[in-house]
């Protein structure tokens, strides 16, 4: 086209002013806008896709480590199939899916006498609360307690062949929590403890599982609960008092307090009277009854009874077998015994009351002279000391 001016006409393509200002760095074209920003995203992208892919690389890493350091829960259906399984791990719920096959030995059964049953070299299964456990860097010493009395101590140590295994092992024995019920292989290997019950053997860990695992939290452990008053008492003025465990807390947690191997003691104790004292008159033609506890009267005057409400009537709680004992001599039994509940409500001025207790009751017909009674009491008795002493004498002694 034509453009015309004051000077003259000149002739100039239309296009050679936006080209010279695009050769001068002027403005682009909405197209090379379009392409650059097009680029650019593009190369964004490009971007942002090999970090997502370097992350997801990372992660899928990180994700396969974990899984091969994770410490899976077992379930232990066959003694057979158990190279199958982990070495360690939390015991899934038994629920009877199986008999596994193990048989468990006792602790008392191990030593390096004659008379032990499981001596050194042997590979032994054994179920016990964890005592106490120590790990440190590549080992570990732990406790395992049973029936409270028995006690004896295990072992890992790194193997330099195993280093992945050995510090899985480690990781998961940290994880043990004092109380909990354990499940270990291991071998018997000889050894002075004299920390233990066992003091000649201790057991080299190949398995480990925690079937039953107890709070990290308990109210006291098991040897605060154990020590005397007197060793409480001395250690006041150290610098390790002993902490004191008060009647209140014990009874809050009888359960924890009965572990103690004094406690445990006398529980078995007062079974072993029950079973000495049904022994003795057994053998001497006795019938054991189980007589009413919650009856319409008094049974003995000369106490206090404790009363309550029977569907709008006033019931009283035994105080005696009495009646009922008669009642049977006169069903021709002649010999009855019971071991039962009997309630007195009486005050007491001591925390040792006997508002209630176990009684031992025996009612036997006589035939020419009361020394007849004394004579079979004195029987009695004399078989229930003397079962103490031969067959409980170490219950006895931890009392």
């Amino acid at each position: 086209r034509f453009m015309s001016g004051d000077s003259g006409s000149n002739i100039e393509p239309a296009g050679t002013v936006a080209q010279q200002k695009q050769e001068a760095g002027g403005e682009k074209t909405e197209e090379e806008k379009a392409a650059i920003k097009a680029a650019r995203e593009a190369r964004k992208a490009e971007k942002e896709r090999k970090k997502a892919e370097k992350k997801a690389k990372k992660a899928a890493e990180k994700a396969a480590a974990e899984e091969a350091n994770r410490i899976h829960d077992v379930q232990y259906l066959s003694f057979d199939r158990q190279n199958d399984y982990e070495p360690m791990g939390d015991m899934l719920r038994t629920m009877s899916r199986s008999r596994t096959g193990r048989a468990f030995v006792d602790i008392a059964d191990l030593g390096v006498s004659d008379e032990a049953i499981h001596r050194p070299g042997s590979t032994v299964w054994t179920r016990g609360r964890l005592h106490s456990i120590r790990v440190k860097g590549g080992s570990c010493f732990l406790v395992l307690r049973q029936d409270s009395f028995n006690t004896v101590q295990a072992c890992f140590f790194k193997d330099k062949e195993d280093p992945e295994g050995s510090a899985k092992m480690i990781r998961y024995l940290k994880s043990l929590t004092v109380e909990s019920i354990i499940d270990l292989e291991g071998v018997v290997a000889e050894a002075s403890v004299k920390s233990c019950s066992v003091q000649d053997v201790e057991l080299n860990i190949k398995r480990i599982h925690s079937v039953a695992k107890a709070d990290a939290m308990l109210p006291f452990l098991v040897e605060d609960a154990a020590r005397s008053e007197e060793e409480v008492e001395a250690s006041q003025e150290t610098d390790r008092p002993f902490p004191r465990l008060g009647q209140e807390l014990r009874l809050d947690n009888r359960w924890m307090d009965l572990r103690a191997p004094a406690n445990n003691a006398i529980m078995r104790i007062q079974s072993a009277i029950c079973q000495l004292y049904r022994e003795s008159l057994y053998s001497k033609g006795f019938v054991e009854i189980h007589t009413p506890k919650l009856i319409a009267g008094e049974s003995e005057s000369g106490a206090g009874v404790f009363t309550t409400d029977y569907f709008g009537t006033t019931a009283c709680l035994a105080q005696s077998p009495q009646l009922y004992k008669q009642m049977a001599i006169s069903s021709d039994l002649e010999r009855v015994f019971e071991i039962g509940p009997v309630f007195r409500a009486e005050k007491s001025h001591t925390r040792r009351h006997l508002c209630e207790f176990t009684g031992l009751d025996l009612e036997m017909a006589i035939k020419d002279h009361y020394m007849e009674t004394l004579e079979v009491v004195h029987e009695v008795f004399k078989h229930i000391f003397t079962g103490l002493e031969t067959r409980y004498a170490k219950e006895v002694e931890i009392v």
